[in-house]
């Protein structure tokens, strides 16, 4: 074992501990709480991450692990504004992500790669690409399993975004 592919992420650790992304996530929560289909919640954000973070290694991309875990625990915080006042959470997202990332000390050019990850994170061409908005896509994705969901059913997901194997 690697003990160096251990290394703690404060700045991660300070996205966690921010008060707008923990209002984001508390409020996303309860408009959720009685949601049939999947939710946006820290579990989805990890699972997101991990994912994205395998591709990167298998795949040889070269990203920075806090870069991916940033745009994974951010691209869905802005849920709740989806839910409050109808703006594409990719939108609110963003929104809320330019107020954090500042304050949690990633570089303006790590902020723009981290924001067009989340502003991409649900357009299909998005998924094309071998970038950071490429892997969030392509781990958002994957990380929703239809296969076993008892609400697939009556999910209006387009039938090419839906997951229905165990891939990685």
């Amino acid at each position: 074992m690697n003990k160096d592919q251990y290394k703690e992420m404060p700045r991660i650790d300070a996205i966690c501990a921010h008060p707008v992304w923990r209002e984001s996530v508390k409020r996303t929560a309860a408009l959720e709480r009685d949601r049939i289909f999947c939710r946006h919640d820290t579990a989805h954000f990890l699972d997101v991450a991990r994912l994205a973070y395998i591709e990167n290694l298998e795949r040889e991309l070269g990203l920075s692990r806090e870069a991916i875990y940033a745009a994974a625990l951010l691209h869905d915080i802005g849920r709740h504004l989806q839910y409050e006042q109808g703006l594409p959470h990719d939108q609110g997202s963003r929104m809320l992500a330019e107020q954090i990332l500042p304050e949690c000390g990633f570089s303006p050019a790590e902020q723009e790669e981290i924001l067009d990850a989340i502003a991409g994170h649900r357009a299909k061409k998005t998924g094309e690409l071998d970038n950071l908005a490429g892997v969030i896509y392509r781990a958002d994705k994957l990380s929703r399993m239809c296969l076993f969901c008892k609400a697939e059913p009556d999910c209006n997901w387009e039938e090419e975004k839906k997951n229905r194997k165990i891939i990685k």
